[in-house]
Parts: C-alpha cells; structure tokens; sequence
C-alpha cells in the first residue's frame, strides 16, 4: 500500500509535467519579479502623490485663511455704521465658506454682525482677543471660548485702531471647518482616497469616511512639522491595510489628513496585465494542459492500452492481438509487436506443456490402472489360497489380509478413473468401499443393512490410504462380532466439524466389555492408522448396545470438492 502512491509520482504523465514546469519556472519567476518591481513603485507613487495631495490641500486651507485676512481688512472701514449687519450678511451670503462676520469693541461686546452671536462675558480675556490687543496683526484659533457656528469652525480676526492706531476691537470671520477641507472627488488625490481634518491633538474634526481613519502614530505631527508632510501605514478601523499623509492647514491647531488603500501585490496588473505575472501565468498554464494532452494522446493513452492487452493475458487470453497498434507511435508500436511475440512465444511453451501434462496424465493413469490390476491378482491368489485352508484362525487371517489389499486397489482405481489424478472425492469412495465389504461377507452369512451419511470432502491418497484401512478393520470387526450368524445393521458417518473430522462405524450387536478393551491386532492397526493421520482412534458403547468405532483427525486444507468437476487435468495446465 505504501509502495502504490510513490509509484503513481513516478508516472510519465508525471515527470514530462514535473520536466515542462521546470523548463517553464523561470517565466513564472521573471512575472513574479516584474510583480515586486511594480509593487514598489506604486507603492512609492502613491506615498509621494499623496503627500503631494495632502500639501495642496493645506496650502489650498492655508489660501483660504488669508483670504478670509484679505477680506476682513477690506471690510473693516465700513464694518460701523448704518446697516452693518446688513451689508456684513450680504458678504457672506455672496462669498460662500463663511459662516458670520463680526465687529467686537475694544471691550469685546458685539457690535456689529452678519449672524448670530453667542453671549461672551469673559470674550475681552480670551487668549485670541488679547493677542490682537496686545499688537498681532491677525489671529487664526480654534480656541474660541464659545462655539460661533453649528459645526466645528476656525475663528480668523485682524485687530482694529483708530486713526491714532490705539486698538478700537476686533473684526473676526467665522469659517467652517468643513470649508477647509478639500473634496474627496478631487481629480488630483488618488483613488478612493478620504479625507479628513483633525485637531493638535489627532482627534477626527471631520472625515468623508470616519472608518477609514484610526488613531494616528505618536510622531505625525513633528514629522508633518518637519517635512512638510508626514506618511504612514496602518490598519484602519475597517479592517483594510491603508496610506495616510498629513500636512498642516491652520497652523498647529488643523491638520489635512488623507488616506488611501495600501496597493496589494497584484494591484500593477490592473495598468498592465498582459507584461506582468498573467501572461507568464497565462502561458505556464496553456503550456502545461497542452504538454499533458499531447502526453495523454501520444503516450498514456497507448500505454493504458497495451496494460489492458496485457491484463488480458495474465487471464488467459492469449488469442487477443493489439489491433490498433498501426496508429501507435513508432516506439510503443515496437512495444506492442514485442507483447505479441511474447504471448505466441506463451502459446507455443503452453501447447508444449499440456502436451505433457496430458502424457503424463495418460501415464499416471496407466500406472494407477496397472497397480489396481496387480492388488487385484494378488487378492485373487489370497482368495484361492483361502479356499485352500482349513484352518478357521488361517482362513480368517487370509480373509483381512485379503480385504485390506481391495481397499488399496479401490483406492488406485478412484484415481485412475476420477478426474483429478491427486484427489478423490471422500463420498463416493466410502460407499463403493462399504458396498465391497458388506457384498463379500453376504454369500457366507445374513444379510447386513448399511446406513451411510458422509460430507463432502476431497482427499489426497496419502489421507484416503489409512482412513480406508480404518474403515476396512472397523467393518471387518463388526462382521466378525456384531453380524455373525444373525446379520444386523451398519451405519457409516463422516462429518467435517471445522478443523477435525470424525468417521464413525457403528453396528447394533450386543458387546462386551471384552470386546471395547481388547487389544488384538485389528485394535492396534485402528490405532496405527489413526496416528498416520496425526489423530486418535476410539472404541465405545452406542445407544443401541453395539460398537462404535471412531476416527478423529485435522481435516485436509485441500480444494472443495468441486475442483473433483474439472474435466481431465486442465485445472493445473
């Protein structure tokens, strides 16, 4: 079992694909380098791109800041006086990304305004107010105080004199944040990009798409100092590994972060999938199914072919010829005319061997025939020599003497005449035997009724040769003791129980003790036969008063008896 899988890896099919894919490995390795190469240069592409991105869009905020500088400086003759408010939330109506524009006194009280203003009594200590009174031209904060729109906003004020230049208030303009932030839809951030501003402190202000931004790196904000612009991967909160740049828009209080998907290893096919790994691939692939149907068609196919030829043979069949064999290649057409020589050659040795198995057939069956005659003469002469005596002890010693030499004879005959020269069929020799023996006493005393029962049971002689001669001294016995001058009953029973079988002889007489423990010589010729046969010979009482004589021993591991139905000896050829 262990052998079938290792020599499945040593087909053909497998080494010509095994040899093809190495032949094709460097092609695939080529895609594969071409892949990293592309990989990092996009990778670097979209890091500069979207740092680049990032740095607009701070400029793009910081723009709007000094605009809203500009503006306010503009607006600040006229931002008193008659219908201020009015002319303020015309401005901002018609200048869009300002939310209120504001006139604060130099105490801080609102004195004119585009919107709404929230209450502020602690507006003139505020951190931004005092700086404008303390000389700064303009003031960018988010540290308002108070909330001065609806959403989250910078507060961007210039500072207010007189015409003596002492500090008169304050004219601020309230900007969304939302304003500063650039479109994700813009043409010149990378695709599906998201956008978002964040505080000092890496807080989301607002995003496009808040799962796309998680907590920043504990540096960003020095390296956005530094250089400008800071880059960095991480894992957002989607799940999906990203870039992120970040660049200050209002000084240090608001940052433009960006962020876009990382570029996986493969991303570079969706510019050029023809010169990158799919035309490699494409190719190793179509190579290889062509390689294995050219070998299934060429090779494998012919191979599996002269397999089932030769499987064919193996049974037996050696008249079938590869037919086909003129569309093989030339090589395996060499192989097939080889297979057909080999199984005529076989044809040939095969007739040669039957021919001898038949004369040594014919020759055994002479000889078992010629031995049989020879027993015969020999029980013949026995049999004149007995009318001859007048000895009773003599003529009966001449008598056994002579049954034991027609069992043997029977034993010749069944081989010479059954079908399989080394068995015999157990059944109907033990009733051809029984009928010998009952048929010879009949002329000389009453008659004897036989009962057999044998199971089927093929034996070879060497078994049959001593289990016979038992069978001769027990029968012999019982119509010695049990049938004389009244006649009686026989019963013959073999039975095969699993690894022992037993041959029992039983007669109806009337014994005595005597007779189950005497040891005369038919006693001890049972018990010499039975140890030929590596068994036991036992003499008991039956239930009907008679002896009965039993033979245990192994049963022959031997064929069925249906083998005995083999015509002739074909079986062996």
């Amino acid at each position: 079992m262990t052998g079938r899988p290792r020599a499945s890896l040593s087909t053909i099919r497998v080494r010509l694909t095994a040899a093809l894919a190495l032949a094709l490995l460097p092609v695939l390795l080529l895609g594969v380098l071409q892949t990293a190469i592309a990989f990092h240069r996009e990778d670097a592409t979209l890091k500069e791109s979207l740092a680049a991105a990032a740095q607009r869009s701070a400029a793009a905020a910081r723009a709007r800041l000094e605009s809203a500088d500009i503006l306010l400086e503009t607006l600040a003759p006229g931002s008193i006086g008659f219908q201020c408010a009015q002319r303020l939330a015309q401005v901002t109506h018609r200048i869009p990304g300002y939310a209120n524009l504001i006139r604060f006194d130099r105490n801080g009280r609102v004195a004119c305004a585009a919107g709404g203003v929230p209450h502020d009594p602690h507006r003139v200590d505020r951190s931004w107010f005092r700086e404008l009174e303390g000389g700064d031209g303009i003031v960018v904060t988010r540290e308002t105080g108070e909330a001065y729109a609806g959403e989250p906003s910078v507060l961007a004020a210039i500072r207010a004199v007189d015409a003596k230049g002492a500090f008169q208030g304050a004219f601020a303009a309230v900007i969304p944040l939302s304003s500063l932030q650039p479109s994700a839809s813009d043409p010149t951030l990378p695709s599906h990009s998201e956008v978002a501003l964040v505080d000092g402190r890496g807080r989301v202000i607002n995003a496009t798409n808040p799962k796309a931004f998680g907590a920043l790196p504990a540096d960003w904000r020095s390296r956005a100092a530094k250089q400008g612009a800071a880059v960095w991967y991480a894992v957002g909160p989607d799940g999906q590994r990203r870039v992120f740049s970040a660049a200050p828009a209002v000084s240090d209080d608001v940052f433009v972060v960006l962020s876009a998907r990382s570029p996986g290893l493969l991303s570079w096919a969706r510019l050029n999938p023809l010169t990158g790994i799919l035309f490699p691939l494409l190719t190793f692939v179509i190579a290889l199914a062509a390689v294995s149907v050219v070998i299934e068609r060429v090779v494998v196919r012919w191979i599996a072919y002269l397999q089932r030829i030769a499987a064919l043979y193996a049974k037996g069949r050696l008249s079938v010829r590869p037919i086909q064999a003129e569309q093989m290649p030339p090589e395996i057409r060499d192989l097939a005319a080889t297979l057909e020589q080999m199984a005529e050659g076989i044809v040939g040795r095969d007739a040669s061997l039957r021919d001898s198995l038949a004369q040594k057939d014919a020759l055994m069956r002479e000889i078992h025939h010629r031995v049989k005659n020879n027993l015969q003469v020999i029980s013949s002469l026995l049999n004149m020599q007995q009318r001859a005596l007048t000895d009773p002890a003599a003529r009966a010693a001449m008598s056994d003497t002579r049954q034991r030499i027609t069992a043997l004879a029977l034993i010749y005959r069944a081989l010479y005449q059954g079908p399989d020269l080394k068995r015999v069929d157990l059944r109907p020799f033990l009733e051809e035997l029984t009928a010998q023996l009952v048929a010879g006493e009949m002329l000389h005393g009453p008659g004897v009724r036989t009962e057999l029962s044998v199971d089927a049971l093929v034996i070879d002689p060497d078994r049959l040769a001593p289990l016979a001669l038992f069978a001769v001294e027990a029968i012999t016995n019982a119509q010695k003791h049990a049938f004389a001058q009244r006649g009686g009953a026989l019963t013959v029973n073999f039975h095969v129980r699993g690894d022992e079988a037993v041959l029992e002889i039983s007669d109806d007489g009337q014994a005595n003790e005597a007779a189950l423990g005497g040891a005369g010589v038919g006693r001890t010729l049972m018990t010499a036969f039975a140890r030929q046969l590596r068994g036991r010979a036992e003499l008991v009482r039956n239930p009907s008063g008679g002896v009965t004589a039993r033979l245990l021993f192994p049963t022959p591991s031997l064929d069925s008896a249906a083998s005995v139905q083999v015509p002739g000896n074909q079986a062996a050829a």
